[in-house]
């Protein structure tokens, strides 16, 4: 695998000339042109890169998906992420356009950003779960794109405070429109949250399945082929409620059936919802409950 460790490396590998700052880079998606094809079936870059895209012909593969840039969308990439793509087939529509900005973690040393950057979600999902803006949205970040680009044009005491300003306000921008996008699909959204509950009940219904343990994030993300972040966050924006929480939740729910309609002793009943110690099962009961699961039984007799 080809890792990619600084922003002047990999402007030399899509044929542009070296970066004015070493440390942050906006290109224009236009100008790309891609060299030696061996280097992009299987490559990981050690910087951020934020990308909007349209009228792009060709897929790039993103952990185990594909996306077809078809139209207006953000991706956000963090470092060490796996990805390809097929440079035979990033053929440049015309009119094509887009920006890609570039940021090595150095740039954020020290800033508060350093931190905030790692806790927005949209770095860890998939491709095809970009973010698809609005004519008036792609305007706003777009603006932002180009005053980043302007400002380092002519680097002083005040370049990289400025940059950095305009970094948070594009990541505040693209949180608030994640936010939008998850409302406008709101249909969608709550099939996909039905299609979560089937998954639920399904797994606990075959206690095959529970001899793994409790369902997983993970899991159930993989089979509604989501990243684990973006279902935790559409969840949240749909409920108010993450994902593990939801699982929580199913978890309390079996748990008080079986307490409040069998014989099963709390040790078995642990053993039942997939927990390999009945001490975990107990401190999450009381946890979620307020009261410990003899305690719960206890109010039926």
């Amino acid at each position: 695998m080809k890792i990619i460790n600084s922003i002047s490396e990999k402007h030399r590998l899509i044929s542009l000339p070296e970066p004015l700052h070493p440390l942050v880079s906006v290109i224009r998606i236009s100008d790309m042109r891609f060299t030696d094809s061996s280097i992009w079936a299987h490559f990981c870059v050690n910087f951020y890169c934020i990308s909007l895209k349209r009228n792009i012909a060709g897929k790039t593969k993103y952990g185990q998906q594909y996306y077809d840039y078809d139209k207006g969308v953000m991706t956000f990439i963090a470092p060490k992420q796996v990805m390809s793509l097929d440079p035979d087939q990033m053929d440049i529509l015309s009119p094509a356009s887009g920006y890609a900005l570039f940021i090595h973690p150095d740039f954020l040393y020290k800033h508060p950003l350093a931190t905030k950057i790692k806790s927005y979600g949209f770095f860890s999902y998939t491709v095809n779960e970009a973010l698809h803006l609005s004519e008036k949205e792609e305007e706003n970040i777009a603006e932002i794109f180009l005053k980043i680009d302007r400002e380092y044009q002519h680097i002083d005491r005040h370049t990289q405070d400025i940059i950095l300003s305009q970094i948070d306000l594009l990541l505040n921008y693209s949180n608030r429109f994640y936010e939008r996008q998850f409302i406008t699909r709101k249909a969608a959204n709550h099939d996909l949250l039905s299609k979560m509950e089937i998954l639920l009940n399904d797994y606990f219904e075959q206690g095959d399945n529970l001899k793994k343990g409790p369902p997983s994030v993970e899991l159930l993300a993989s089979q509604l082929n989501l990243s684990t972040h973006y279902l935790s966050d559409l969840l949240r924006s749909l409920t108010g409620k993450s994902a593990q929480q939801h699982i929580q939740e199913k978890l309390m729910q079996k748990a008080k059936e079986y307490l409040s309609g069998t014989n099963l002793t709390v040790a078995e009943i642990a053993y039942q919802l997939g927990f390999e110690y009945p001490q975990s099962f107990n401190k999450l009961f009381k946890k979620k409950m307020n009261i410990s699961p003899l305690e719960f039984r206890q109010t039926f007799n």
